[in-house]
């Protein structure tokens, strides 16, 4: 199976580009998903996108995490009501360091063959004057075409900022330089992304005359319709500060049947086979949590460690009432504070 047929198995396509599949299936290319630096770490909303680069590394081809420190001192009207607030360069630096020792852990950026690469689009705008940008940039796509984005027009009753309506044109400028810079030839990201990605891929063809191409994941979400990655405590983080290793095992654990089946599909880098086993033993006997307890366990030894991964077991089994006194007095003062939180 290849990289687009994995993808579409795991529930994870929801627009592709035409001449996709056939451009991944002729050559090795280079693909890029994008990462506003807007806390220091990932929440896993995030994970979706690093999976497809996950996978896309897997199929032989270079994965391009691109963490948006200008993007990020601009912000994205995709999908929000109102505009976000602005972050300076030292926080955004600072943020993209807390995200490269996470990606770490999920790409490999060590490999000899097609090593993940990090880079940060303000490496390439900071010496970009705006005049230089309305020049090399502005001309080529018409004030009509911006306007037709879903994502200015959700926006134009509320209100949308001269900032955030040229969005559409960095992050566009973003494919053109790594097309030309890195030979990228693929963006992929969240469905709500599809506009400001088709922008990138028109600049491409109008200003180098090449092709490019786009493919997203549908936006995930919960079986009741509530936000994938929230709780009542807000985001899920993959920052052990913010959401202990305890909370993130939970999280998997409590999900219901439908979103662990289509969770898995998508978090997991278990193959077909391996994934189509576990649905089957868990149909036969849903109320062990099999394909809840997979997960859980799968991303906490991914993101945290298998270390955690034992106390976060460890401590469950404590507020479940099966502990001992010795597996109690062994838990770090962290971890016991979080199990009995709220």
């Amino acid at each position: 199976m290849n990289f687009v047929e994995e993808l579409r198995w795991r529930g994870m396509v929801h627009d592709i580009m035409p001449g996709t599949e056939e451009l991944l299936e002729k050559e090795q290319i280079a693909g890029y998903v994008g990462i506003d630096p807007t806390a220091d770490s990932l929440h896993i909303g995030h994970l979706v996108g690093i999976m497809m680069l996950k996978h896309l590394q897997r199929h032989g081809h270079r994965p391009i995490a691109l963490i948006g420190g200008a993007t990020g001192m601009i912000g994205d009207p995709s999908g929000k009501s109102e505009e976000r607030n602005l972050l300076s360069e030292e926080v955004l630096r600072h943020n993209q360091e807390c995200i490269r020792r996470q990606l770490e852990k999920l790409l490999d950026f060590h490999s000899d063959e097609n090593p993940a690469e990090l880079v940060n689009n303000y490496d390439w705008m900071k010496g970009f004057s705006f005049l230089e940008f309305l020049r090399d940039v502005g001309k080529h796509l018409t004030v009509s075409y911006m306007m037709a984005k879903d994502s200015v027009q959700k926006r134009l009753e509320t209100g949308i900022s001269f900032t955030e309506f040229t969005y559409q044109l960095v992050q566009g400028y973003d494919f053109l330089w790594l097309y030309q810079n890195k030979g990228c030839k693929l963006q992929m990201g969240g469905s709500d992304q599809w506009g400001n990605i088709v922008t990138g891929t028109e600049l491409i063809r109008r200003k180098s005359g090449g092709e490019a191409y786009a493919l997203t994941c549908p936006l995930i979400t919960k079986a009741d319709g509530g936000k994938f990655g929230k709780t009542e405590q807000g985001n899920v983080w993959l920052d052990p500060e913010k959401t202990t290793p305890y909370a993130f095992y939970q999280f998997w654990m409590n999900a219901s049947d439908e979103d662990s089946r289509k969770w898995t599909r998508i978090f997991s880098v278990k193959d077909k086979e391996a994934i189509a086993a576990l649905e089957e033993e868990h149909d036969r006997a849903p109320h062990l949590r099999l394909l809840q307890k997979a997960l859980a366990e799968e991303l906490t030894t991914t993101i945290h460690s298998a270390e955690d991964l034992r106390q976060a077991i460890e401590a469950s089994r404590i507020l479940f009432g099966s502990g001992t006194t010795e597996a109690l007095a062994g838990l770090p003062e962290k971890m016991l504070l979080s199990v009995f939180e709220g």
